[in-house]
């Protein structure tokens, strides 16, 4: 297992030791105490024990050896796109997306003062990738060199561990009270909808006949036939059956750039005739489809 800086690791363990006593309500997460992933733990899943896990897999282990019952993880982002790594992690780590959650994200700037008391000027911000991308605009303004970390909380309690007033982080306001720095300026996200969407993972799908009234939304994974037109005419089966899709992505399976592997979103389930006749046709042009989850659709879409 990784490390977490030394001012997150205390409040870490605590956190993993009640987690390990009831596994089943734990919820893992990327990321230090106080990253955005923790608070999404807790609007998405109220009555949790939040489970912090250093790297995205390892959250989605903690699922498959059963020390959580599900893991939440941010998938994309409004602003700056997908977050890396995840379509390859999703189909891999063999869980179920059951659920999807969308939280506003706000970031602030933190540090530590200088020995007089003053803030700044600042030479670096560590943070997140993501958060990085989503506030560039207001680094170069500043000229402030963004470099990565691997969480947003994390790179707040980095900060605070390496106790340098010239270097800030850009976390959630609530890393600045969990380790001690002042924050410089809050909300310096480059726009201010910015909103990331989770996903929540589990060992077992969710049966579609169970879920009841109201739209759902099915994921899944497919790789196309090398042949022309047919990605055309994988998708001709969503169309002329009235299927809306409304996410497709596509990304490399490998380094022989041959392999392209897509990523959708579609509204309806399994068992509906329409969604079964358009997933069969899409199969007979597919060499791989993989179905990750059908769950309870919580923002229209368009």
């Amino acid at each position: 297992m990784h490390s977490f800086p030394t001012p997150a690791l205390a409040m870490v363990e605590r956190m993993q030791a009640e987690a390990a006593k009831d596994p089943s309500r734990a919820v893992a997460f990327q990321g230090s105490p106080g990253a955005n992933s923790h608070r999404a733990a807790g609007e998405a899943c109220p009555d949790h024990l939040p489970l912090p896990c250093f790297s995205f897999e390892d959250a989605l282990d903690a699922v498959r050896d059963e020390r959580a019952g599900c893991a939440i993880i941010p998938i994309e982002n409004s602003q700056h796109g997908r977050v890396a790594d995840i379509h390859f992690l999703l189909p891999e780590s063999g869980l179920s997306i059951v659920g999807e959650h969308f939280m506003p994200i706000t970031h602030a700037l933190m540090a530590l003062p200088n020995p007089d008391g003053t803030l700044g000027p600042f030479e670096a911000a560590y943070s997140h990738p993501q958060a990085l991308g989503q506030s560039r605009v207001f680094l170069r303004e500043r000229g402030i060199t963004p470099l990565s970390h691997a969480d947003t909380a994390g790179a707040a309690a980095f900060v605070a561990e390496r106790g340098d007033p010239k270097v800030a982080a850009i976390a959630p306001k609530l890393a600045a009270e969990l380790y001690g720095l002042t924050i410089v300026e809050d909300r310096v996200e480059d726009a201010h909808d910015n909103m990331t969407r989770f996903v929540v993972l589990a060992q077992e799908p969710l049966d579609p006949a169970t879920l009841g009234e109201g739209p759902l939304m099915t994921t899944f994974v497919f790789e196309v036939k090398n042949i022309p037109a047919a990605l055309y005419k994988a998708m001709g089966g969503f169309a002329t059956n009235g299927v809306n899709m409304t996410k497709l992505e596509s990304y490399q399976q490998g380094a022989s750039f041959a392999a392209t592997m897509f990523y959708a979103d579609i509204i309806g389930a399994p068992g509906d005739p329409a969604v079964d006749r358009a997933l069969e046709e899409l199969a007979f042009h597919c060499k791989a489809l993989r179905l990750l989850g059908t769950y309870r659709l919580t923002r229209e879409r368009g």
